[in-house]
């Protein structure tokens, strides 16, 4: 039988494996931390595709082999090796095959003009565009921030900028999701970092310096997965493969269209894979590495706390959406006609009251399933054991009250826009 105890909201049980007496809060999995009863009830399903369940064991493999680098004393460093450069190799070829296709799309179209050759022109040249190489360009759905516009945040960024060994940004978008990027935009290569508002909301000061160490680690770390020669490859290269994917039920034509696109398609396959994992490890690398200058802006306690906070991002999603829900049911009746407003304080106060257990529950279970961001990043509690491994760094950079101040005026637009957003049309979207 349960049995309250001090905390509002939570009750005591024994745990039914080992006995032990557990804390329950109904928001969040009963768990034993003696006997990791409950730990990890939601078993994560196999990643669909074979090329993604691949990424996820290489993954875990290279974050498993690079942590044990770390752990034996070994500072990591950006570096070119073979392996990096055989991917450029590779992705120059798969480039030079989209020129050529723009080649021959050009000399059927002048050559054939007014006969059939200029319906193989027409073709050749569409499949070529479809495959060209593409720049990034800034989103048009999120409110966009100048120098001019938020001084404040943009000399914060630089500062960070100088200890991550790179230079600032030129645009920062206010985004709705729960997390943050990098990437670059334009011919001429203009860098924009994209900041979720519902994340920088529930970090503190010095979470928000290690975060933005993290992401301008990215641009002098050599990851090279997301630059414009190889993350162009890989695009082309899944374009290609979709081209030539089998249709499901297929008729006997299809079967033999099928049959005939067979060996097109294992070697796109292999090249992808092939791609992957060349990449991989220079990717996980530089994970790594922005999680060291995460430390060095922030203090490694900060970008420890940025990573726990990641392992509770479900509760802050969960939440966001309940409100969102919460004003599409309310719509029909007298709903608060501004239902936005102060959505980032009771976000926070959410955050806020999320227990040490359920953190600690969080760790083990991604302990034991290999949690990451995503499949090219190295499972979260490796990256944490990483950062504790080697000497805590202080912080290199702080901020002060005013500071903070006038940081947050700067936001306060784009955070109201991103909050309508979010309630709206939910998280995402």
């Amino acid at each position: 039988m349960s049995t309250s105890v001090g905390t509002v909201g939570e009750t005591t049980q024994p745990c039914p494996q080992c006995g032990a007496e557990i804390r329950v809060d109904g928001r969040f999995t009963t768990w034993c931390a003696g006997c990791d009863w409950n730990v990890d009830p939601e078993q994560p399903g196999e990643e669909p595709g074979r090329l993604e369940r691949r990424r996820r064991r290489l993954a875990r493999r290279h974050g498993e082999r690079l942590a044990a680098e770390v752990a034996a004393g070994e500072t990591l460093r950006p570096r070119r090796d073979f392996a990096g450069l055989a991917a450029y190799l590779i992705a120059l070829a798969v480039h030079g095959v989209t020129a050529a296709l723009a080649v021959g799309a050009v000399w059927f179209l002048v050559t054939g003009w007014g006969g059939a050759g200029m319906f193989l022109g027409a073709v050749l040249g569409l499949l070529a565009w479809t495959l060209r190489l593409r720049f990034s360009e800034l989103p048009d759905d999120q409110p966009l921030l100048t120098r001019t516009d938020a001084p404040a945040l943009f000399a914060l960024i630089d500062e960070v900028a100088v200890v991550a060994g790179t230079r600032g940004v030129d645009t920062v978008a206010a985004g709705s999701e729960l997390n943050a990027s990098v990437t670059t935009y334009g011919i001429r290569g203009r860098r924009l970092l994209t900041i979720g508002v519902p994340l920088w909301e529930i970090l503190t000061p010095q979470e928000r310096i290690a975060l933005l160490g993290h992401e301008l680690g990215h641009y002098s770390n050599g990851d090279t997965r997301h630059g414009l020669i190889i993350g162009n490859a890989l695009r082309s290269l899944t374009t290609w493969r979709y081209y030539v994917d089998p249709t499901p039920n297929p008729t006997l034509v299809e079967a033999f269209v099928n049959l005939v696109f067979l060996l097109p398609r294992a070697l796109l396959q292999g090249l992808l894979m092939l791609l992957d994992r060349l990449t991989l490890r220079a990717t996980q690398r530089a994970e790594y590495l922005a999680d060291s200058m995460a430390a060095r802006a922030g203090s490694t306690d900060a970008a420890a706390a940025v990573m726990n906070r990641f392992l509770v991002l479900d509760s802050a999603e969960t939440m966001l959406r309940r409100e969102a829900n919460a004003q599409q049911v309310s719509r029909r009746g007298t709903a608060d006609r501004e239902p936005w407003l102060g959505l980032w304080e009771r976000l926070s106060a959410h955050m806020a009251s999320v227990p040490e257990s359920e953190y600690e529950r969080q760790r083990r279970a991604a302990a034991l399933r290999g949690h990451s961001v995503d499949t090219t990043h190295p499972p979260t509690h490796l990256r944490r054991q990483c950062l504790l491994t080697v000497p805590p760094l202080p912080a290199t950079v702080t901020t002060d009250d005013g500071t903070e101040s006038r940081i947050a005026a700067e936001l306060t637009a784009p955070a109201r826009t991103v909050a309508q957003r979010v309630v709206k049309h939910a998280l995402g979207h």
